[in-house]
């Protein structure tokens, strides 16, 4: 995810205050301190949905093993058809799939269907409606077809010896089907990440626990859990629900300590900041060491990565903002691919990543100095609406939206403007 003025733009320092990280900056940053998960385990194909590929499959014969006919029809000589034109020509045999027939006998044609063998003999296929069956049995072919008509060419989808599938590849429907397609029953996959998701703050209070007329002052309902974890495990993740951390620094870093010894990143929303009542910073320089780091982005800015070492190694730490839709974004352009190289998914692998250009149909007068990510939906034209609050609380516009403009620092949108639109569909995939 770039922006071609990310680096020259971005946020000028406050004296006595570190710059602003731009993005690009950020994310090559995070992604050197990753190495990717070497452990691996054999699963069913039935069970292979999500997972990422550890070796590269190999076809061991070619598809299709022999050729075959793309439709139901009768199976010809051209050159047979050629030298008995407007004749009709007897049937000599009936091939079903699944069956082989014999050698085409000569000036006749084979009753042919989708999927059966070409027999010897036959150099193309002419489907049932270009041909017209007369009283007595015999075929007459309205159209002369050219050699190869409606054949499948053995080995012309796959070649034996061919890589089907390559290493890091993040398996879906269509691999699974091509892995079937060449006999593959069960395949080797890197184990799944294993991570524990926490939130921190005394005033979060979960859902279903207290009615909303019961909710005591200043509380809110924990929120951003929810939708991180199912992001997680839409990128094939173990998530552990660690639950909601005290503001104290004695728990937080206990917690934290658990957490390591069982999962390979640690992952909080909120705390990240230098307040009071921010125990995550101690906490995880306690036990290890930790970067905070302002990133010019809006929404989103303070954002945190270390490790916490444990008895076992050393588990990845990283903290998200607080506010939800802060929390949203910078999942989606930060920890989104470092997850995935983590995995052990080959580099854009997914092209998710891919932006489109579209027209906005708003104007975007005052941009801030820190590369944005506005929440906006395509209209009926297919143009870009923008919702009305881009606030870092308004959940509603990430709900709202089905889309993001990524939009470079200090940059101007004047309806009519061509923008980079990233598919929320794709980027939550």
């Amino acid at each position: 995810m770039t922006a071609a003025t990310d680096t020259a733009q971005a946020a000028a320092p406050t004296p006595g205050r570190k710059p602003l990280m731009p993005l690009d900056d950020a994310l090559q940053a995070l992604l050197t301190t990753v190495s990717p998960l070497t452990e691996t385990e054999v699963v069913s194909l039935r069970e292979a949905d999500g997972r990422v590929l550890a070796h590269d499959v190999l076809s061991a014969l070619d598809v299709p093993g022999f050729d075959n006919s793309s439709m139901d029809g009768y199976a010809v000589s051209t050159a047979a058809l050629v030298a008995h034109v407007d004749s009709a020509l007897p049937v000599s045999q009936r091939i079903p799939a699944g069956h082989f027939g014999s050698p085409l006998a000569p000036d006749t044609v084979a009753r042919i269907f989708t999927g059966a063998p070409v027999p010897a003999g036959a150099d193309a296929v002419v489907m049932q409606e270009g041909c017209e069956v007369l009283d007595d049995g015999r075929v007459l072919v309205k159209t002369l077809p050219i050699v190869g008509n409606n054949i499948r060419r053995r080995g012309e989808d796959v070649r034996k010896g061919d890589v089907v599938v390559a290493q890091g590849t993040r398996l879906g429907p269509d691999h699974i089907g091509l892995l079937a397609s060449i006999g593959q029953a069960q395949v080797t996959v890197y184990r799944r990440l294993r991570v524990a998701l926490m939130s921190t703050g005394d005033e979060l209070i979960q859902p279903g626990s207290v009615p909303p007329e019961a909710l005591p002052p200043g509380a809110i309902y924990s929120s951003n859990a929810y939708f991180l974890s199912l992001l997680l495990r839409r990128l094939g993740c173990e998530v552990t629900d660690g639950g909601n951390l005290p503001d104290q620094f004695e728990a937080t870093k206990a917690a934290f300590q658990r957490a390591a010894e069982a999962h390979d990143v640690v992952l909080t929303s909120g705390g990240v900041s230098v307040g009071e009542e921010d125990h995550v910073k101690p906490a995880v320089q306690a036990l290890g060491h930790l970067d905070l780091w302002s990133i010019a982005i809006k929404p989103g800015k303070p954002f945190a990565h270390g490790g916490i070492n444990d008895t076992t190694g050393s588990s990845h730490f990283i903290g998200l903002p607080g506010n939800p839709v802060s929390s949203f974004v910078t999942f989606l352009v930060l920890v989104r691919p470092f997850i995935q190289k983590l995995s052990g998914q080959l580099a854009h692998a997914d092209d998710a990543m891919t932006p489109m250009q579209l027209i906005a149909d708003f104007d975007w007068p005052v941009p801030d100095k820190r590369r944005e990510f506005l929440r906006v939906k395509r209209n009926a034209e297919g143009h870009l609406s923008l919702f009305s609050n881009q606030s870092s609380g308004v959940l509603t516009s990430v709900a709202w939206a089905d889309g993001l403009v990524d939009n470079p620092p200090g940059q101007v949108i004047k309806r009519g403007d061509r923008v980079t639109f990233w598919s929320l569909a794709s980027l939550m995939a």
